[in-house]
Parts: C-alpha cells; sequence; structure tokens
C-alpha cells in the first residue's frame, strides 16, 4: 500500500508504455483552442461499474492490458508537454512555446481500494459523498505545472469497492477533450469487454474514425505559437483568496421530464414554433432555479457560460481530430429578465446565441488570440452570478461495458471545481435522458434542493440519504 485518501488507499502505480504506430507524429504543436487551457486543471469523470466476477490482481492486470492498448491508438496521450525558448527574431524578446512531445514516457496506471464505499454509496446519494474525489489521481494538476515538470498527461485509476469498481481517468485539457476523453474510454472498454469474451478486437470493429492528430491552424497564425512570458510559471493566476466552501449535487432528469421542458420552452415562444432543444429548455431551467437560490436582485447580471463545440461549426475540423476543440462563450442577462419572462424566453437567449457562433466568429475568434493571449482563470469567477456548463449528453457514457455490465452511474472529480459549475451527462434511461452534477454553495444548494419547479423535474427517485457526507472542496 503507498498510501491512502477519505478512505482510498492506492495500491500501486505504473507507467503504461504502449507500442507506438510505425509512422506518427513526434511532435505536435497548438493552437489557439489548446493553449488557454495551460491554467485548467485536468478533465476528471469516472464510471461507476457494477461487481466483476472476479476481483484484484486478476481484474487489475486485464484492465492494464487493455488500458495500454487502447493508450497505442491514442499514442499523443503517452507523450508529455514540453517547453522551449522562441528565438526566430520576429517573436518578441522571452518568448516561449508550448508543445506536446509524443515521445513515449507513458501513461499512468493506479489501483486503488475502498472496501469501505459502497456502490449505493455513491449512486443513491443525492449529495455527491467527498470520497468521490479520491477516485481520480493527478488532483489540483495544472497542464502549467505538467508541462514544466514533464508529468503524464494520462492517468487512469480503478478502485475497488465493495461491491463494485470505479473507473477514472484524468486528461491533460490541452492534450484533448470531452470528445477525445469519451473516445478514448469507449475505445479502452470495448477493448476490455471483447478481450473478455476472448474475442480480439480488430481496428475495423471501433466505430471512430482515423485519428487526426496534427492539429488545424488558420494560415495567418504563427506556428508555434510564440507565449510573451519567460517562464510558463508566469501564467498561472494567483490565488488571492481561500476558495470558498462547495458542495455537488447529482441530479438525474428522465426522458419524459426532458420532453415536458421541451415542449413548455417551445410552447411559451411562438406557440410551439421554436426550436429550443432538450440541453437548451434543461439549462434554462437550471439558470431559473439557481438564480432563485442565489437570492439574486432583479438588476443583477449574471452570465451562463457554454463550452461551444467547433467540431461540426469549422469545416477543417473532421471526424477524429484530436486537441481541444472548444470554445467558451457567455451569454449575460438580469436575473429579473430570467425569473420575469419565463423559461421559454430564457431558453431562447441561449438558442439563439449558440446560432449566432458560426464558422466566421470561431476563426475571427483564433485569429485574434496569439495576439493577446488570455488563459482559464476560474477563481476570477467568484460572487455567484455566473454558470458555466461543461461536457455533453452526447458524449457516449453507458456504453462503456468493461466486461461484466453497464455503468450504474457517472461522476466527475474536483477539478475546475468553481460556484455556479454545472456538468451535463446523458442519463441511464437512454436516448434523451440527462443528468447534472451541480457544484454550488452550501447555502444555494440548499435552496435549490428545496426549489420546488426544479425538484419537480428531477424525476428518478432519490434513494438512501441527502445527510452523507458532501462534497466539499
Amino acid at each position: 500500500m503507498e498510501g491512502h485518501a477519505g478512505g482510498v488507499q492506492v495500491v500501486s502505480r505504473r507507467l503504461i508504455r504502449p507500442e507506438l504506430p510505425p509512422e506518427h507524429d513526434t511532435t505536435v504543436h497548438l493552437t489557439p483552442w489548446d493553449l488557454p487551457l495551460l491554467t485548467a486543471e485536468y478533465i476528471q469523470k469516472g464510471v461507476l461499474l457494477p461487481k466483476p466476477p472476479t476481483g484484484g490482481e486478476t481484474l487489475v492486470e486485464h484492465l492494464a492490458s487493455s488500458f495500454a492498448r487502447a493508450v497505442g491508438r491514442f499514442y499523443p496521450f503517452a507523450g508529455r508537454l514540453a517547453v522551449a525558448e522562441v528565438e526566430d527574431g520576429a517573436s518578441p524578446p522571452s518568448s516561449i512555446s508550448v508543445f506536446l512531445r509524443c515521445n513515449n514516457e507513458g501513461a499512468e496506471f493506479v489501483h486503488a481500494t475502498a472496501p469501505d464505499v459502497a456502490v449505493a454509496d455513491i449512486a443513491a446519494s443525492l449529495y455527491i459523498p467527498r470520497v468521490v474525489c479520491s477516485f481520480f489521481p493527478l488532483n489540483g494538476l495544472l497542464p502549467a505545472v505538467a508541462a514544466t515538470d514533464s508529468l503524464p498527461v494520462l492517468s487512469a485509476q480503478v478502485t475497488e469497492l465493495s461491491d463494485g469498481v470505479f473507473i477514472a481517468m484524468s486528461l491533460n485539457h490541452v492534450v484533448g477533450d470531452g470528445t477525445n476523453f469519451w473516445e478514448f474510454m469507449n475505445t479502452w472498454s470495448e477493448i476490455s469487454r471483447s478481450s473478455s469474451s476472448k474475442l480480439e478486437i480488430s481496428p475495423s470493429s471501433s466505430p471512430l474514425a482515423p485519428l487526426v492528430v496534427k492539429r488545424w491552424f488558420l494560415d495567418t497564425c504563427p506556428v508555434p505559437i510564440p507565449l510573451p512570458f519567460a517562464k510558463l510559471e508566469h501564467i498561472i493566476p494567483p490565488r488571492d483568496h481561500p476558495p470558498s466552501p462547495l458542495q455537488e449535487c447529482f441530479f438525474p432528469f428522465s426522458v419524459e421530464s426532458i420532453r415536458k421542458l421541451k415542449a413548455k420552452a417551445n410552447d411559451e415562444i411562438a406557440g410551439g414554433a421554436a426550436t429550443i432543444s432538450s440541453l437548451q429548455a434543461l439549462l434554462a431551467q437550471v439558470w431559473r432555479s439557481v438564480s432563485r437560490a442565489r437570492g439574486l436582485a432583479p438588476t443583477q447580471e449574471t452570465a451562463y457560460v457554454l463550452a461551444i463545440g467547433c467540431r461540426g461549426r469549422v469545416s477543417s475540423i473532421s471526424t477524429g481530430y484530436v486537441g481541444s476543440a472548444v470554445v467558451p462563450r457567455a451569454v449575460k442577462l438580469t436575473a429579473g429578465e430570467i425569473l420575469e419572462r419565463g423559461l421559454g424566453w430564457t431558453a431562447w437567449q441561449l438558442n439563439r446565441f449558440v446560432a449566432s457562433f458560426d464558422e466566421a466568429a470561431m476563426r475571427d475568434a483564433v485569429a485574434s488570440w496569439p495576439r493577446a493571449p488570455e488563459f482559464a482563470n476560474f477563481a476570477k469567477l467568484v460572487g455567484g452570478t455566473a454558470i458555466n456548463t461543461g461536457s455533453s449528453p452526447r458524449f457516449d457514457v453507458f456504453g462503456n461495458d468493461f466486461g461484466w455490465g453497464r455503468p450504474v452511474s457517472v461522476r466527475s472529480g474536483g477539478a475546475n471545481k468553481f460556484d455556479g459549475k454545472v456538468t451535463v451527462y446523458e442519463g441511464p434511461g437512454g436516448a434523451g435522458s440527462m443528468s447534472l452534477e451541480v457544484c454550488l454553495t452550501p447555502a444555494a444548494l440548499a435552496k435549490l434542493v428545496a426549489d420546488e419547479e426544479f425538484m419537480d423535474a428531477v424525476t428518478t427517485p432519490l434513494t438512501a440519504s441527502v445527510h452523507v457526507q458532501a462534497t466539499t472542496h
């Protein structure tokens, strides 16, 4: 045993170095979509699985072997971020560049146990237990630090519970985004499931397109992009104050509940002739309910920050593109408008904003970033007025059967959590259902849980105790 945290004991850790493809990119330069995330913590998501027929070393070696084969396909995830001085005469003095070196130094694989934690402790709890954060590796790590210290860009942790398994991953957000994260998890689970039944997986059996490792740049963009800093640590934002205590809840929404929200939102706008999506209707409900729970004054401005995907909006981004391809953009309204004008009007503002962000807007944003680099700074999101939604209900979460059954549920780690962070997933009820993780101050979250309009939409029974020790960051 290496040590323990929150009831989780780390048994072992190792570096997985897969076979690399005969022809592979050795250096990957980073784009204006990748680089702002040098100051964002790793993507942390994991699936809660039922008890496998065999555990211990047999299970762990099987999962490590299938993980190695998945890393072999996604070989950049076995590399390291690196930093170099830029000396081309055209860049400002004391400039640096950051790039991904596909040197196969290895992805990390961690085996842990939590014998006192049961599947129901997590799946049946409204409040997310604190122990969940200990199911994830590389907690608190920034990509900028990982680049400076040559740390892994991908780490997986398999935690054996008393009656189940939690399989979690932490992926450097500069190296990949949520699409890449779940594509990797889907590949890993498919390999594990196929080899569990004594079948060899062939490349043609995977629905994934060939990987596109080389990043996309505008023709006018310098490659590599010079960053006007002498050292990479200079971009890390200072913490001027201790973080506020936070709590998280997990809210599932059935297909029928989502359908009702969507119908209500569309009916309130042009008698149902609008085209508000299910997700827009749900997020509008969240915005209204959270604004009410926070007690915002009618004239107070509140922002909803959406992660808008470049895939499907920028024609040059093909299926299989590896790298961050999302940009955050904020819709700003007053609390009074949101609460007084109703669900449909609020959802329509989200709808129109997303529709207005086309390829031209994407290209403009990409073109301007190298001239004035800005980096993610969640410490600025204080004051309790904004909501920030990440992830997507389109990601295949419940297809991740590693060979002994579909996931019971899904959770994220403690990375990038702040007052107003909302993570969206597909729901266990199949296409059309969704689930939300909502992170707020304890006082606001308690009011949200007491909000009848919001909780009426949360249709899955939440058994077990809501008094379980809640996550506090």
